[in-house]
């Protein structure tokens, strides 16, 4: 196991050898960073490829500083060169957790917090001189976020929206009985008088489920429409995170 960790990250490390190590590690910021650019996200070309520079630093000065971190006879502290790497986890953290978003019942980020995580996983592999290992969770990265985003888009999942509608009794009509054929729930939330137009007006949380690649169904507003006045439909969507 010591001469496998020494080959992987010598004790004498050559320049050539360092430069490639933040070469890569750049190279696989770009590559990630530019996906989550595209798409608009908060953490994105540059603040991928300088969280992974700053993981690489930290595992090279730790590389560099092997050969001194022994305890001499006449020494009365030892020098634990792999806290660099724990302090660099901590500190992304704090940037993890500042791309984390939690509004009501939606939280948005997360997926951009672990994306920090893992680009400063690739930054500590390249770091250290595992290019093989920081290789492979590249690319698993980039499958990850990218391909497996348009699998994520056919995943049936739970939609939600307020609808308003207005109605001229006193009490709320049965929204939940009136969408129930096409597979939705409603629930009864809130209601405000129109004293202009002498109607109530009622609000309901409807639920469903589809595929965030397909756009929402009007169905349920025909449907609806057909029984009162539609006032307002707000769809309540997860940001892509």
């Amino acid at each position: 196991m010591f001469e496998t960790l020494c080959c992987d990250m010598p004790l004498h490390p050559t320049w050539p050898d360092l430069v490639g190590r933040l070469l890569v590690t750049l190279l696989a910021g770009f590559l990630i960073g530019l996906n989550r650019e595209a798409r608009g996200h908060s953490a994105g070309l540059r603040t991928t490829i300088l969280v992974g520079l700053a993981a690489c630093v930290a595992m090279v000065q730790a590389n560099m500083l092997l050969d001194v971190s022994g305890k001499t006879p006449d020494s009365f502290v030892r020098m634990d060169v792999m806290r660099f790497a724990l302090g660099v986890l901590t500190g992304v953290g704090f940037i993890g957790g500042g791309a984390i978003l939690r509004r009501g019942d939606l939280v948005t980020g997360v997926t951009t917090a672990a994306t920090m995580w893992i680009m400063t996983m690739i930054g500590l592999a390249f770091g250290g001189g595992q290019y093989g290992l920081g290789a492979i969770a590249t690319v698993l990265t980039l499958v990850t976020l990218q391909v497996l985003k348009w699998v994520d888009l056919k995943i049936s999942r739970d939609h939600k929206a307020v609808i308003s509608v207005s109605w001229p009794r006193n009490s709320p009509p049965d929204l939940q009985e009136i969408v129930r054929p096409l597979g939705y729930a409603a629930r009864f939330v809130g209601m405000e008088h129109d004293t202009d137009r002498d109607h109530f007006v009622y609000s309901f949380m409807v639920q469903w489920k589809q595929p965030d690649a397909m756009s929402p169904s009007t169905d349920a507003l025909t449907l609806v429409g057909e029984h009162c006045t539609v006032e307002r439909f707000e769809v309540i969507s997860e940001k892509p995170s």
